[in-house]
Parts: structure tokens; C-alpha cells; sequence
């Protein structure tokens, strides 16, 4: 079954002279446990994807059907515990006066859960973390300290599906493969579905089973992972993107 089905969608923002569209008549389909990547430069689309079907993008028209469920412009709460969001900046996400505690013990009532302090250990321990930093503040974590927190913000809830908003490009280099590996666990353990914003094909072909590239707000073409990793592409421009990547 599928878990996301997006159809001819389109997003837009301003109106009239100022109106600007960012994704055009954009189509892919994502099968439970999968993950899909979507790739392109800045500006290509890629992320307002991603906040059009969180809500976070209002103006678009097209159908976004999430396990089974066609949704509209208001997003129902039980939706958020099917979908969750990991930012690109773990420096921007969590609150800066709020302890680690505080963000997954106030995630974990929102969406009704009673036994918060057991949930919020075991949240810390799946992202690697321990139970030492759960009275921590964000100004006394790492980069990579912080994304884990975002990710297990996001795992509170109990998602079925993950987007991830180039969920590294922000951290070091030494640290990326670690949050990476963490995020192919993840998935593994839990049997998340997974769909992934990135302008890096080594980390989409790491992380993913299929993509879509993105130019100037339209998908140009879907591909495998096995046809990325052998250089393979129909589209003039995913060749210019594989062939810049080597």
C-alpha cells in the first residue's frame, strides 16, 4: 500500500504580478517503508514540497493522500502523529531556553501519551543519547547533539512517515554519517517510510531506494538507486547532476 501519493501538485507563493510558482504539476508515489529522495538545486522545488504537505506551504492545489487518507488544507491533529518533520537546522528547531526534557515531554502530551518520563528515556537511548543529556539545554549540545534531539522530537509521536529536510547539511563532515546511520536504522527498526530532501546524490544513494529530480519547480524524472549509482539517467539534466557529483 501506498504510504504518500502526491498528484499534480502545485505550489505558489504571493498572488497575481507577485505570484511565484514553486512546484509545478509535481507526481510521485512512495510504497510503505520506502525511502524516496528528491534532488535539485536550490530553489528547484525540493523543500516546498515537503512544507505543502506538512501545511506549512498554504497555497496549493493538487491531491496529497497520506496512508489512505486524501488530506486538505487543514491538517486533522491525528495527521501529525502519521507525519513528522526533521528540519535542516538543528540550531533553529529547538527552542533555546527549552531542556531536552521539556521538547520531548511536551511533544509526548500534545499527542496524548501518559508515560512520559519512560518514553522520553527510551526516545533518548534510540537516538544514541542516554539519559545524560536529558536536562540538558541546546546551547549545551553538539550540532550532532541537537539533530538526535530533533529526531527523537520527531519520533515521539509515533510516526509512520519521516520528512527530512536535508537533515546533515548543516553539520560537520565527520558528524553527517553518523546521524545518516542513525536515519537507516531508524527506519530499519521501526519500518518508517522515508521521504528525503537533499542537494548531496552520495547521501540520497546512501539513504535511498528511489528519486526524483527536481529543475525550476518540476519533477524531470524518477530514478533508482541502482540506475544513480550506475550513472544512468534519461534526462539531460539529471546527467549534469550525476556528472557534477563525480
Amino acid at each position: 500500500m501506498s504510504m504518500l501519493t502526491v498528484e499534480n501538485l502545485n505550489v505558489w507563493f504571493g498572488s497575481n504580478r507577485d505570484r511565484v510558482d514553486a512546484v509545478i504539476g509535481a507526481s510521485f508515489e512512495i510504497p510503505r517503508g520506502e525511502s524516496f529522495g528528491l534532488v535539485g538545486e536550490s530553489g528547484s522545488g525540493k523543500s516546498t514540497i515537503l512544507r505543502a504537505i506538512t501545511g506549512l506551504a498554504p497555497d496549493w492545489s493538487g491531491a496529497i493522500t497520506v496512508d489512505g487518507q486524501q488530506i486538505g488544507k487543514v491538517r486533522p491533529k491525528t495527521f501529525f502523529k502519521t507525519v513528522q518533520m526533521v528540519f535542516q537546522d538543528p540550531y533553529a528547531s529547538l527552542h533555546p531556553r527549552h531542556s531536552v526534557d521539556q521538547v520531548l515531554g511536551e511533544t509526548l502530551h500534545l499527542h496524548g501519551f501518559k508515560d512520559i518520563d519512560s518514553r522520553v528515556v527510551k526516545l533518548l537511548d534510540d537516538v544514541g543519547l542516554g539519559q545524560k543529556f536529558r536536562f540538558r539545554y541546546p546551547h549545551q549540545l553538539s550540532g550532532g547533539q541537537r539533530q538526535r534531539v530533533a529526531i527523537a522530537r520527531a519520533l515521539a509521536p509515533e510516526p509512520a512517515l519521516l520528512l527530512l529536510d536535508e537533515p546533515t547539511s548543516a553539520l560537520d563532515v565527520s558528524v553527517q554519517a553518523e546521524i545518516l546511520n542513525l536515519l537507516a536504522d531508524l527506519r530499519a527498526d521501526r519500518g518508517l517510510t522515508y521521504l528525503m530532501v537533499s542537494h548531496d546524490l552520495s547521501v540520497v544513494g546512501h539513504m535511498c531506494d528511489r528519486l526524483a529530480v527536481m529543475k525550476d519547480g518540476e519533477i524531470v524524472e524518477v530514478l533508482d538507486v541502482a540506475a544513480l549509482r550506475a550513472m544512468e539517467a534519461a534526462h539531460p539534466y539529471s546527467k549534469q547532476l550525476l556528472e557534477a557529483s563525480v
